[in-house]
């Protein structure tokens, strides 16, 4: 049996902390998710980065809603110019360059996390987990890697953009997967204490 959507972080909508709860699990969220554009290794033209295991994960437990926000506004804060995504790299270049296209499918895919996670496909059912995250990040592989056949062409955008990075995708799916069965027996277990 999985939980009611109560495994995500954003509800309790109710009560006067709400607004500085949701704000604070923002902050925690960007900070999470630039954390994760400094776990890289630069390849070109595109770096690997743990930063779609955090874009998923943040959808993931936050919801969809409170999930998408978090990624938007660290994108935000990127093109703010703040060094937050792979490599420190911030402002409008990552959003006009090889990179757009993955970035611009962040928002989405936590989105989309958030909403299969809370209709199941979550930490209560690993494999269901597993493949909401594999189905995600194949999304925006897919995304970045149009993205990048437009500028370098299709043949080399698939090529540089999407298979390099399906077997590590395979791999953050199952870290996902595992992460968030380990969070729904965390939660389980401390509401029957």
């Amino acid at each position: 049996m999985t939980l009611p959507t109560s495994a995500s972080l954003s509800l309790n909508p109710s009560g006067s902390g709400h607004w500085l709860r949701q704000l604070l699990l923002v902050l925690v969220g960007t900070a999470a998710l630039s954390a994760s554009s400094y776990l890289s290794i630069p390849l070109q033209p595109v770096p690997v980065s743990m930063q779609t295991f955090a874009v998923l994960m943040v959808g993931a437990l936050y919801g969809w809603r409170l999930g998408g926000i978090t990624v938007l506004a660290w994108l935000l804060q990127a093109l703010a110019g703040m060094p937050v995504l792979a490599g420190g790299a911030g402002g409008l270049a990552p959003f006009m360059g090889k990179t757009a296209g993955y970035l611009l499918a962040f928002p989405v895919g936590a989105m989309l996390m958030g909403w299969l996670a809370q209709r199941g496909w979550d930490g209560a059912r690993p494999l269901r987990a597993f493949v909401a995250m594999f189905a995600c990040t194949t999304l925006i592989l897919l995304a970045g890697g149009t993205w990048l056949g437009m500028l370098i062409g299709m043949d080399k955008g698939w090529q540089f953009g999407v298979l390099p990075f399906l077997l590590g995708d395979v791999l953050k799916s199952a870290l996902g997967a595992a992460t968030l069965a380990l969070w729904y027996q965390a939660r389980k277990s401390r509401r029957g204490a």
